[in-house]
């Protein structure tokens, strides 16, 4: 392989790796405010309980998370500095920020939350709670106007053969990077319903700790219904986006080659990198509708769009659909599980499905990003700067060594991390006090 080849191997490795961690902090940081919440209001200890219990899990997960992003900073230097020199200005401007405001203060609450459950009133600590959400939802946000400006470029100009910032709010108001993150947000608190609801079936099963798995199995199912509903349409708004943004990226995601009106969507495709090898089973016009809510739009196809500008059309088109199909999934497991809150011991076949779906929403949310990154190629900056232009001048080997070093690595602690979790999950919650449903 080429050095081109081997850095983006190497930074789609450490960012899904560490994209495991992430969305289960966004979304577990709210449920978990929210638990301290009803417990301030209400004097309820069970959601004290609740909260000690999963916050134990977060507190893991975001650790986690903080070791296996810093390596993601390096590699902006070390793998990508043309990338860096060409549009710095802007990118690193929106990192600096994301790191000493909105990541200090996250990790600043954090510790005054893990230390101040003695100290603090019910209100003062539930309030810390929302901060640490928020402080960790802002993070994301900053990251998203960075992954934004390589989406949609805004707010620039070229200056001394480089990228400069000549818009900050151009940059802070982009559109795609508001959809990213009112997409990402949904889906994380739906992961968090899932990963909930999963550890609370297991515990259901074995009638351990019924009372306070119940009250969270109620909590989570009920989120991963109403984030499930909303992440779908907000990928419907998404898409629209992407129509007018990133032509190219929309008809890959559909292996669409014929530019026309009322295009359809086949159901069955089997695709190819010069054209499909099998259609079957069109829904007419849907495509149409997905992409401008009109089913006689015209769409444009892959025939008219230069070879050299497409994307990888299988990987974007199976990563869409695998999201797509997942997405539609959620929302049937979520809706059976709250109809049914009150009588889960009379379907145990629907508990022994749920740990097992756990995994499922991680499966998505990596499909989402391999859609938005991949389907984006061979733009680094879509228009701007190719990806080709955007590697370091090193040696092949430099970066297969540290690919092969950093992959053993990250194994050996996502194993240690993963594994530490599941023993807790497992152990269940310390204070075994009365609970009431």
């Amino acid at each position: 392989m080429d050095v081109l080849m081997l850095s983006r191997l190497q930074f789609a490795a450490a960012t899904m790796f560490h994209f495991i961690f992430v969305p289960l902090t966004l979304g577990l940081s709210v449920l978990i405010a929210y638990m301290e919440t009803r417990y301030a209001r209400t004097g309820d200890e069970a959601y004290r309980n609740m909260a000690k219990f999963w916050g134990k899990l977060f507190l893991v997960n975001f650790a986690l998370g903080v070791v296996t992003g810093i390596t993601l900073e390096f590699q902006f230097g070390t793998n990508w500095s043309r990338y860096s020199a060409y549009v710095g200005d802007i990118f690193g401007s929106l990192l600096a920020i994301e790191a000493t405001a909105a990541f200090f203060l996250e990790s600043t609450f954090i510790g005054v939350w893990h230390f101040g459950w003695d100290k603090l009133s019910p209100k003062a600590h539930a309030t810390v709670a929302w901060l640490v959400a928020g402080a960790s939802n802002l993070s994301a946000l900053w990251i998203l106007f960075a992954n934004g400006f390589m989406q949609n470029p805004v707010g620039y100009a070229i200056r001394n053969g480089r990228a400069e910032l000549t818009d900050f709010w151009a940059v802070i108001l982009n559109k795609y990077a508001w959809l990213e993150f009112f997409h990402i947000v949904p889906a994380s608190l739906l992961l968090a319903g899932f990963f909930i609801i999963g550890i609370s079936a297991w515990h259901l099963l074995r009638k351990s700790n019924t009372a306070f798995f119940l009250k969270s199995f109620k909590l989570g199912v009920t989120a991963a219904l109403i984030f499930s509903v909303l992440t779908a349409v907000e990928g419907h708004i998404h898409g629209n986006n992407l129509s007018d943004t990133q032509p190219a990226k929309l008809a890959a995601m559909e292996s669409h080659w014929e530019t026309r009106k009322n295009a359809p969507m086949n159901l069955l495709v089997i695709p190819g990198e010069d054209g499909n090898l099998l259609e079957a089973l069109p829904l007419p016009g849907v495509l149409s509708f997905l992409a401008y809510n009109d089913f006689n739009a015209e769409v444009t196809g892959l025939n008219d769009i230069p070879k050299e500008d497409r994307p990888p059309v299988v990987l974007t088109f199976l990563s869409f659909r695998l999201m797509v199909g997942l997405g539609t999934l959620f929302p049937l497991l979520a809706a059976f599980g709250w109809l049914m809150r009150n009588k889960l011991d009379k379907y145990p076949l629907y508990l022994k499905v749920l740990p097992y779906c756990i995994p499922l929403p991680y499966f998505a949310l990596w499909a989402g990003w391999t859609v938005t990154e991949v389907g984006r190629q061979p733009w680094i900056v879509y228009g701007l700067m190719r990806t080709s232009d955007a590697v370091s001048p090193v040696g092949a080997g430099e970066v297969g060594f540290t690919l092969v070093l950093m992959t053993l690595l990250y194994a050996l602690l996502g194993a240690a991390g993963i594994w530490l979790m599941v023993k807790l999950a497992k152990k269940g919650p310390e204070d075994n006090s009365p609970i009431q449903v």
